[in-house]
């Protein structure tokens, strides 16, 4: 199950990784910026049409979701699974529709939407579909059908029958979701800080991809937008509660974390860990991506992830009690925030809090990690023999780094199946136990995840996809 629930957080990831040049589109053709540039009549008549474009993608959402679920459950990301999950969306939300219309009152009918959860699941369907049919081979006269060509026959099959059913309980289940919208919301500041504290504890196993998806993509309605992401883009003066609180958290949290780990370093080692601390804090800051810091500490100690989890938790508390919202379309970094200043709600309160938190961090961090000893970056026993930012190892190449990485995993025949998703190695092994953690240390993994016997995950940072696609080709 938590294999299934990680494949998922990973395959939203694809259609995700649109939204920020959408959100950027759907942001220069709102009215406020078209009016600003009131003497400028170009940009007054171009502008509407990137506005159009923005709204294009978060508009179908639910279609992207099922594309991108169903290539992140195929074996080999074949764009036949792409066209089966498609298929699967359309045909389910059509007989469901079918469904509703000959059995509910219209008014009713008119307010179902399967939405992204829909998505999802003819992702699924489509996936799963791919894998099952993509090498079946038909009698002669019916080979045209067969192997690939089978699996979005199948897929729309299958969704026909599944559809029938679904159509029965989702009513049930929108008005549940519905409800458990409406007792979060109810919580106001309570229940944003628990959505923050779970979100940040759930992340070394990777399920908080899974916990977004709710609350940023299914949560609540607005001009026929769901979720906070799509709802604070439309104008909707109620979302951003589910995404204000992590501005402070990744913008000066995460960044204060760094520092504390720099000042908390033996002096001897400072210098040598003092660009990689930098580079990550200013990854954090500018593009709200945070894993890779978040992997030097989140292992070392329970208590380091749960002081991270509280505070995250503080961050929403304070911010939701302040009425401070703003919003973003890929993550709480800088570049978001000034490209959302102009909608938000006290953007420049939203910055105090963030100083305070980043204070609040570094006392927090820096004290923990030198009373309770822990081997951050600088103060590792063995730091002579492997520097944490990969100085050692001397690469040449992307192929020869690919190389690395399988010689660290225990080569080629201890890897079954080689996976990525925004900034981590999926990875299926015959034994984990045979992974060499110092050696991916030594060319720059931030960390490691052993799941189980034969999962596991290292933590590359944002160029796993080229390290990912490296080992494939080799692997064949």
């Amino acid at each position: 199950m938590l294999k299934f629930l990680q494949r998922i957080g990973k395959s939203l990831m694809l259609p995700i990784a649109s939204l920020p040049i959408a959100g950027i589109m759907l942001r220069l053709g709102q009215p406020d910026v078209i009016s600003a540039l009131d003497g400028i009549p170009f940009m007054q008549t171009i502008l509407p049409f990137f506005g159009a474009a923005g709204s294009a993608l978060f508009d179908n959402l639910p279609l992207l979701f099922a594309l991108g679920v169903a290539v992140g459950f195929s074996d080999d990301q074949n764009g036949a699974a792409a066209l089966a999950g498609v298929i699967s969306f359309f045909t389910l939300n059509n007989v469901a529709k079918q469904y509703w219309t000959m059995n509910l009152d219209p008014d009713i009918v008119a307010t179902l939407n399967t939405s992204f959860l829909g998505g999802i699941l003819a992702g699924l369907i489509g996936g799963i579909c791919y894998n099952k049919f993509r090498k079946v081979k038909l009698p002669e006269y019916l080979a045209f059908f067969g192997g690939r060509r089978l699996v979005p026959i199948m897929a729309g099959l299958i969704s026909v029958i599944i559809a029938i059913p679904l159509g029965m309980v989702w009513p049930n289940i929108q008005a549940g979701l519905t409800d458990f919208s409406a007792w979060i919301a109810g919580l106001g500041a309570i229940g944003a800080a628990m959505f923050g504290f779970f979100n940040r504890l759930l992340i070394p196993v990777g399920l908080h991809h899974v916990l977004n998806s709710f609350f940023w993509f299914q949560l609540g309605s607005y001009n026929g937008q769901s979720g906070d992401i799509a709802r604070f883009l439309a104008g909707d003066p109620t979302a951003g509660h589910f995404m204000a609180g992590f501005f402070p958290i990744m913008m000066f949290g995460l960044p204060a974390i760094a520092l504390a780990m720099y000042f908390a370093a033996k002096k001897e080692n400072r210098k040598a860990v003092g660009g990689m601390l930098v580079s990550l804090a200013l990854t954090s800051f500018l593009t709200g991506v945070t894993e890779p810091i978040e992997f030097l500490f989140i292992f070392l100690s329970p208590m380091l992830l749960v002081a991270h989890a509280l505070l995250t938790a503080v961050s929403f508390f304070v911010v939701d009690t302040l009425g401070i919202l703003n919003g973003f379309t890929f993550s709480a970094g800088a570049i978001d925030y000034l490209i959302n200043f102009g909608i938000a709600t006290k953007p420049l309160e939203l910055l105090l809090v963030g100083l305070g938190m980043g204070v609040v961090y570094f006392i927090v961090f820096y004290l923990l990690i030198v009373k309770l000893d822990l081997p951050t970056p600088g103060r590792e026993k063995d730091c002579d023999e492997f520097d944490q930012d990969g100085a050692e190892e001397v690469i040449k190449s992307d192929d020869d780094l690919a190389k690395k990485y399988i010689e660290y995993l225990g080569g080629s025949e201890n890897i079954t199946k080689v996976d990525n998703c925004a900034t981590r190695l999926r990875l299926e092994l015959v034994d984990t136990d045979k992974m060499n953690e110092k050696g991916l240390k030594s060319i720059g993994a931030k960390g490691v995840v052993k799941l189980n016997k034969t999962s596991a995950q290292v933590i590359v940072g944002t160029t796993v996809e080229f390290v990912a696609d490296g080992m494939k080709n080799i692997l064949k």
